[in-house]
């Protein structure tokens, strides 16, 4: 496909309050590539609302959901796949019935669905407020207030450092203790504590790195700020920013109105009135417990970070590359064998997937370079531990999704396959599985690796035997294998093993 540069792109926001779609054009200019803003979308879908006691998303919620991913969908409608990046956060995150909704959510919208894990979804808030404000000395503190959950970030200049996501938002915080926009000081004062009480887990983390400079991003911050400088509460000369002079005075008004649905003030828009309450107190927790006294506040958040996430991949700076390696280093796994296996088993796909995705073959090499980084924890069953940090880990630039499908991957790299479920089978493509677990065996002395003929082919007729998929020859020269005892043995255990699947899979020797 065509470049990203001078080509439109999109980011869709699923965020536990609203829904937003922006589609930019990046473009070079003297600070670097950059993307502006051509049109961007918000519906106030309010799907945290829509969770239930046992987390799970009604009928109702959902099919407002539906609706709105159906309009952003017909915009999206000419875009290419690799143009477009629809990103889900804490409400699909937590509730159990996300998977059943996200197969109506991509079909209504027309592109897939990723969802992120809190942090990753502080790296890509970091990086869109980064390149929406002014470049500052120092460090940076972003704080994100959306519906479900609160993100904090301290970086420096567009690169993020560290990042934490709490469970506190302006949905479910207004839902708890302001339900019918009710609010008193008995209230405020509860939603206060309990905020302050979740912000204080990393209060003192925070505080030891510290920062120069505060910005507010995304809605809640924005609306915040509106309804401070509409009612002139702020000093003279901040007026456009948010201050904890500002923050009380808005306190008193909320408390004194005493149901927001009789508040008349500017800059209280009327799609914000459900949320404003839990969102007011959960910054005033940031800015005691932080110490904040003045924050800079931008629009700008997760989808422009989405954007210029997007952007970086197809210019080589994707973040799930600098991942890998970074996981490589970190526990202590040999990256030349990681290398070597990775290329040995990309060789070997191709063989079996001529047709195969660039999407495909990145998931198969970063399984082949992750594939021994349990071995830190224990050699005994390393694939699992391996499977398990690639679910668990934070890992920067993935999605849960494609965790989870890198964690299959590299739990199916070795031993047997009875430890697969069914669902794992339908939902793995075995070609990969096929050629990871062949390249371990043919890398197994740690030195480089000539295939000298060895070639993979399935037969051109199809299915050879009744129940049986497509046979497929593993075919190397005589002298090879000859040469090679300890190999040869190890691929005709390999094919027994895959016979146990109904695979049709033999040695075959080239005289």
């Amino acid at each position: 496909m065509p470049t990203l540069m001078n080509q439109h792109l999109a980011a869709v926001d699923l965020g536990s309050n609203s829904f937003r779609m922006l589609i930019g054009r990046a473009q070079d200019s003297a600070a670097g590539v950059q993307i502006y803003a051509i049109d961007s979308l918000r519906e106030p879908v309010r799907l945290a609302a829509g969770l239930d006691d046992k987390k799970y998303l009604s009928e109702a919620a959902q099919q407002i959901a539906l609706q709105t991913l159906q309009r952003f969908g017909e915009r999206l409608r000419q875009f290419h796949p690799d143009r477009v990046r629809a990103v889900a956060t804490n409400t699909v995150r937590v509730a159990k019935n996300a998977p059943q909704f996200l197969q109506r959510a991509q079909a209504a919208l027309g592109f897939p669905i990723e969802v992120i894990a809190g942090r990753e979804e502080a790296r890509l808030v970091y990086i869109g407020a980064a390149h929406s404000v002014s470049v500052v000395q120092g460090k940076r503190l972003v704080v994100d207030i959306g519906g479900g959950s609160t993100e904090f970030i301290i970086g420096q200049g567009y690169e993020p450092g560290m990042m934490e996501s709490l469970y506190i938002g302006c949905v479910s915080m207004s839902q708890r203790f302001f339900p019918g926009n009710q609010v008193d000081e008995t209230t405020m004062r509860a939603a206060e504590i309990a905020a302050r009480k979740e912000i204080q887990i990393i209060a003192a983390d925070f505080k030891r790195n510290g920062w120069n400079h505060a910005v507010g991003s995304s809605g809640t911050a924005r609306a915040l700020a509106d309804m401070i400088a509409g009612s002139g509460l702020n000093p003279p000369d901040q007026p456009g920013d948010i201050t904890l002079q500002g923050l009380r005075e808005l306190r008193r008004a909320f408390v004194r109105a005493g149901n927001l649905n009789k508040l008349r003030m500017e800059g209280l828009k009327p799609d914000r009135v459900p949320v404003a309450a839990g969102g007011l107190a959960i910054m005033l927790g940031v800015f005691e417990e932080l110490g904040i006294q003045h924050m800079e506040v931008t629009d700008a958040a997760l989808r422009l970070g989405v954007l210029y996430d997007l952007l970086g991949r197809e210019q080589s700076q994707d973040m799930r590359e600098v991942t890998a390696l970074q996981f490589i280093q970190r526990y202590g796994a040999d990256p030349q064998q990681a290398q070597r296996v990775s290329e040995l088993a990309l060789q070997l796909y191709r063989q079996l997937r001529p047709d195969a995705s660039e999407g495909e073959q990145r998931l198969l090499r970063w399984a082949g370079q992750l594939h021994e980084i349990g071995l830190s924890i224990s050699h005994s069953a390393y694939h699992k531990h391996s499977a398990y940090i690639a679910a668990n880990a934070d890992m920067p630039g993935f999605s849960r999704g494609e965790q989870a499908a890198l964690a299959q991957l590299v739990l199916a790299h070795t031993g047997k396959l009875k430890k697969l479920s069914a669902t794992d089978l339908e939902s793995l493509d075995l070609d990969a599985v096929m050629a990871l677990r062949l390249a371990v065996i043919l890398a197994r002395n740690r030195t480089a690796v000539d295939l000298d003929g060895l070639r993979l082919r399935y037969h051109p007729t199809g299915v050879s035997l009744p129940g049986l998929r497509p046979a497929l020859d593993i075919v190397a020269p005589e002298p090879w294998l000859k040469a090679n005892p300890l190999t040869e043995y190890s691929l005709r255990q390999e094919a027994a093993e895959w016979a146990r699947l109904n695979w049709n899979v033999a040695l075959h020797s080239l005289t």
